[in-house]
């Protein structure tokens, strides 16, 4: 008994220092919040959510080839974030939970997962969608893993570890949906009044992540909305929704100056934000010069621009993926993604403000 317990001792410290001393890594560990743009497949672990995307077609660029709850043909932008930062994609929440080794902190090192497909940042986002974790959720498993690191690491290594860590968050646009769809939430707010409910409520989560051990934040904006095949599919014209594009204007608008009143009240936070809605809306205009032709139709569903029935098993699905803006009728392909993270990671003042994720990292 004793040696099996030096051995596990002796191991959890071997962990510890190759974490510490690996060149290609430039943090400790990203944690992901957020819907279905980062969703690795927290989904596949709740039994009766319809938002899944753990058939094919999805996956099919995936290395494996086969689907693993990525609403992608390939990689999404956890992946491509982790590899930028020489980690490991960080893995679903709800997988981890089910390891007999749960409470270990040798689990959560590298970081990991909470997003889930359908989420938002209110609780009954997802009701359409039956089941998915919503942001409260998330952030309430988050500090779960906290308080396993604590435990092990002590309140100081524990805080150390996670100050360095990345936090990205990527949410909102299933909220900003659900308003456009429910003629109840347009009675109970002006559009105004649930964008300013958006982002409040978000700094609230901020602000208890931050509480435990968040200092590092990667926040995206909404992106160009109003022109994803399921929103150009409804208009006989197919153009896009230029009402849900202002509304997603408008809320990153209230989004960066959150961020800004966020990071006076909080001592040690720095984050980076992404202007998702600026790169896709350049991509959405001039698609050529990013090498994509197809703008307006997803590559795999069925109907109308690909976008009347999602991608499922029955649906067809494009031959050429990388000249594709969406996947889905929703969601990008995995080239777009890749340009996201590539953009947030290095790019200039006009996408990433105050500071790009690479400055983030070296803060």
């Amino acid at each position: 008994m004793a040696c099996k317990i030096f051995l596990e001792s002796f191991f959890f410290c071997f962990c510890l220092l190759s974490f510490r001393f690996s060149e290609a890594q430039m943090v400790p560990a990203v944690f992901v919040f957020g819907d279905s743009l980062v969703d690795v497949g927290n989904n596949n672990h709740l039994p009766i959510s319809v938002a899944k995307a753990d058939f094919p077609h999805n996956g099919v660029d995936f290395p494996t080839k086969k689907p693993t709850g990525r609403f992608s043909n390939g990689k999404n932008a956890a992946d491509f974030l982790a590899e930028k930062v020489g980690l490991p994609t960080s893995p679903p929440y709800l997988s981890l939970k089910k390891n007999k080794n749960f409470s270990s902190a040798s689990m959560f090192m590298t970081g990991v997962s909470f997003a889930s497909g359908g989420a938002g940042i209110f609780n009954g986002s997802d009701q359409t969608l039956r089941q998915a974790i919503p942001l409260a959720k998330q952030v309430d498993y988050y500090a779960t893993v906290y308080q396993v690191l604590v435990n092990q690491l002590g309140s100081a290594g524990a805080q150390q570890r996670l100050s360095k860590s990345l936090f990205a968050v990527v949410i909102g646009s299933n909220d900003l949906f659900d308003y456009l769809g429910s003629s109840d939430l347009r009675k109970k707010h002006t559009p105004q009044q649930y964008l300013s409910l958006m982002t409040t409520t978000l700094k609230e989560q901020l602000k208890r992540l931050h509480g435990n051990g968040a200092r590092k934040f990667v926040v995206t904006g909404l992106g160009v909305l109003g022109c994803t095949p399921s929103e150009r599919a409804k208009k006989q014209t197919e153009e896009c929704n230029e009402e849900a594009n202002s509304w997603a204007v408008k809320y990153n608008d209230g989004l960066k100056s959150m961020l800004q009143q966020v990071k006076s009240e909080l001592n040690g936070l720095f984050y980076s934000y992404f202007e998702t809605y600026n790169v896709m809306h350049n991509i959405i205009q001039n698609p050529a010069g990013y090498g994509f032709t197809k703008v307006k139709e997803a590559c795999c569903g069925l109907g109308k621009l690909k976008a009347k029935v999602p991608c499922v098993p029955i649906s067809t699905y494009c031959s050429n993926r990388t000249d594709h803006v969406f996947w889905d009728l929703y969601h990008p392909t995995q080239a777009i993604a890749r340009i996201f993270v590539d953009t947030l990671f290095d790019g200039p003042s006009q996408y990433t403000l105050p500071i790009n994720v690479r400055r983030l990292v070296a803060v």
